[in-house]
């Protein structure tokens, strides 16, 4: 099924837009999840709520891409749970992926906040946009999607050591790229 019939669906409020959310975007949702906690009750709840969040949303949301939404909020619901799990802990599996990047992308803890927040994102996915499929590929599924080295390394048929240096490679050109627009000194 199509995500804008799906979408119909969920304007209809039939039961049937959340079914047909799972069969499609469900494997997505839940690999996200347990990318990123590794409770499996944490996993199937944060899982029930993002449908719950999805059609709670929809309408009035009528999103463009269902899986990229669908996913979006899964990731948050998880990184809220994870954050709540591990307020008191440190160095646990997804704290090594966030400190990767803590030293290329400034923190955002002032008033303007939320405007720097925008202008980062904005900053982010015109570096996106402009690196090849493969490395756009690794970063993402590292940083976005919380895979392990070795993971993406067996997906890109490449050695954990060789996605370790991309990824710092990949680090340090966003650093300078973020340097060179101003975003950090």
């Amino acid at each position: 099924m199509k995500d804008h019939e799906i979408i119909d669906l969920f304007f209809e409020r039939s039961e049937q837009a959340i079914t047909e959310l799972i069969i499609k975007y469900g494997a997505a949702i839940r690999s996200i999840a347990s990318n990123i906690l590794k409770d499996v009750q944490d996993v199937e709840e944060c899982t029930n709520d993002t449908y719950l969040q999805v059609w709670n949303r929809i309408p009035p949301a009528k999103p463009k891409y269902l899986g990229a939404y669908s996913c979006r909020i899964a990731r948050n619901i998880c990184l809220n749970r994870y954050y709540s799990n591990t307020a008191q802990k440190r160095n646990s599996y997804y704290d090594v992926a966030l400190e990767e990047l803590e030293e290329t992308i400034p923190a955002l803890s002032t008033v303007e906040s939320a405007y720097d927040a925008k202008e980062l994102t904005e900053y982010l996915n015109l570096f996106l946009q402009g690196l090849s499929r493969e490395d756009r590929y690794l970063f993402m599924r590292r940083y976005w999607y919380g895979d392990g080295i070795h993971e993406i390394a067996v997906n890109m048929g490449i050695k954990d050591h060789n996605a370790s240096v991309r990824l710092f490679r990949l680090r340090q050109k966003l650093q300078n790229y973020l340097q060179k627009e101003g975003m950090i000194q």
